[in-house]
C-alpha cells in the first residue's frame, strides 16, 4: 500500500490558535466537548487504525473541532478520496475552513443526524468510515438514538464506526444497532478514552 505524504505539523502560533479556540470552546460548552485538550496522537492512533486507506473513498468526520484528527485523516487519505466533517459549532467551522484548503476536504456546518442527506447533496456514495468522538453519554437519548441509527444506515456494506468516548455509557446503544462492535482502551489520553470499532 503506497504511503500517503503527511500534512506538515502544526506548530508555533497556528498551534497555539488551535488551543486557546479549543479551551475557549471547551468552558462555552464543556458537555459538547469532554475535554480541554484535543486528542492525543496515541489515541488518534488507535482509533485510525482498523482503516484499509488505499480502499477508503468516503470518509465523515463528526465533531472535528479545531481538526487535531481530521488533520491526521488527510495525512493518510487516498488522492481521490473525500474526507466529509460535519461541525456544529460555528467557532469550530470557520476555523477549518480557514485553516485547511485541502481539496479533498468537505467542511459542513450542521447535524451528525443528517449524514445521509450530506453526502447525497454532495453527490457522494456511502461512507466506508465514519470517525465520532462526539459526548454521546451526554446527549438526550433519543439524539444518540438517531445519530448511531443514521450513521449505520449511511454505511456501505461492511463498513464501520470508529468511535471514542470518555464513558462507557453508549456501549449498549452500539451493540444494539451495530451487527458486531470491538472495543478497546487508550490511556495515553486526557481523559483515557475507550474506544469502540462498529461494523455494518
Amino acid at each position: 500500500m503506497a504511503v500517503q505524504e503527511r500534512p506538515p505539523v502544526v506548530a508555533g502560533p497556528e498551534r497555539r490558535a488551535q488551543l486557546t479556540l479549543f479551551a475557549r470552546n471547551f468552558f462555552k460548552h464543556p458537555r459538547m466537548l469532554g475535554s480541554i485538550i484535543p486528542s492525543s496522537s496515541f489515541l488518534i492512533r488507535r482509533l485510525l487504525e482498523p482503516v484499509d486507506w488505499e480502499r477508503a473513498r468516503v470518509i465523515v468526520e463528526y465533531g472535528p473541532g479545531v481538526g487535531t484528527i481530521t488533520h491526521e485523516i488527510l495525512g493518510r487519505l487516498h488522492p481521490d478520496a473525500t474526507l466529509v466533517v460535519i461541525e456544529t459549532n460555528d467557532d469550530f467551522v470557520d476555523f477549518l475552513n480557514r485553516s485547511m484548503t485541502d481539496p479533498r476536504l468537505k467542511v459542513i456546518a450542521g447535524s451528525a443526524e443528517n449524514i445521509e442527506e450530506e453526502l447525497e447533496r454532495l453527490g457522494l456514495p456511502a461512507a466506508d468510515y465514519v470517525v465520532a468522538g462526539l459526548p454521546f453519554s451526554t446527549m438526550p437519548a433519543d439524539c444518540r438514538e438517531r445519530i448511531l441509527q443514521q450513521s449505520q444506515k449511511a454505511l456501505a456494506a461492511g463498513g464501520s464506526m470508529l468511535i471514542y468516548q470518555f464513558s462507557p455509557k453508549v456501549s449498549s446503544d452500539l451493540r444494539q444497532i451495530f451487527s458486531r462492535v470491538e472495543s478497546t482502551f487508550e490511556p495515553i489520553n486526557i481523559p483515557p478514552a475507550k474506544v469502540y470499532f462498529c461494523h455494518k
